[in-house]
């Protein structure tokens, strides 16, 4: 089953019976692929930045490995739930912030994860977005997420923004490209509609 988030339009209710399906969920594969290799290079303490942290499970495996976390989430509900999380690790540090992405800043971080995020940023906004979260990114450092692709059953809602693949290669210009698979394919969402799906799952490293 595929995860992404609710549409941008959805209601405080839909949203927290997105919350209530996806939270325990076990971390993303994208988040994961990106930590471990992380963790083969041991440095300093590091900074995480979580666009779109949900109820926080991908967060609750940054703090795990203690990373130091800023969770940022346009639903006010997803940061109270995530802060009510009882397995909440006592390693690494917790940072919150409520707001759009094109609104919320941020500082320079080694990972920027997003996980089924970023697309929800609307199109004529979305160039912006990337442009500002590729220079937060240290050298070094990762992003960790989806794009949805051109021929996903939403394509054409203007809420949303949708990316060939020669789109995102050129937006992962600059990046050595660590993980790239493109997936489409008929699933559910979280809710158990029926949905035509196509996505790029990437984890890229920005160059030193």
């Amino acid at each position: 089953m595929h995860e992404p988030r609710a549409t941008p339009a959805a209601g405080p209710a839909a949203w927290s019976a997105y919350y209530e399906k996806t939270g325990a969920r076990p971390p993303r594969e994208t988040l994961i692929r990106a930590l471990d290799a992380f963790d083969r290079t041991p440095g300093r303490d590091r900074l995480a930045v979580d666009l779109g942290c949900g109820g926080g499970r991908d967060v609750v495996e940054l703090l795990r490995r203690g990373w130091t976390v800023l969770a940022v989430d346009a639903e006010k509900t997803a940061i109270e739930r995530l802060a009510a999380r009882g397995d909440l690790p006592e390693s690494g540090t917790l940072r919150t912030a409520v707001g759009r992405f094109e609104d919320v800043e941020w500082p320079v971080a080694d990972l920027v994860n997003s996980s089924f995020a970023l697309p929800l940023c609307p199109p004529a906004a979305f160039p912006g977005l990337w442009s500002r979260m590729v220079a937060s990114i240290a050298p070094g450092g990762r992003f960790a997420g989806q794009l949805y692709g051109d021929r996903d059953e939403w394509a054409g809602d203007p809420s949303i923004t949708f990316h060939t693949a020669d789109e995102v290669e050129a937006l992962l210009d600059g990046f050595d490209v660590e993980h790239l698979r493109e997936e489409e394919d008929d699933s559910v969402t979280p809710r158990g509609r029926p949905k035509r799906w196509h996505i790029f799952h990437i984890v890229a490293r920005k160059g030193d």
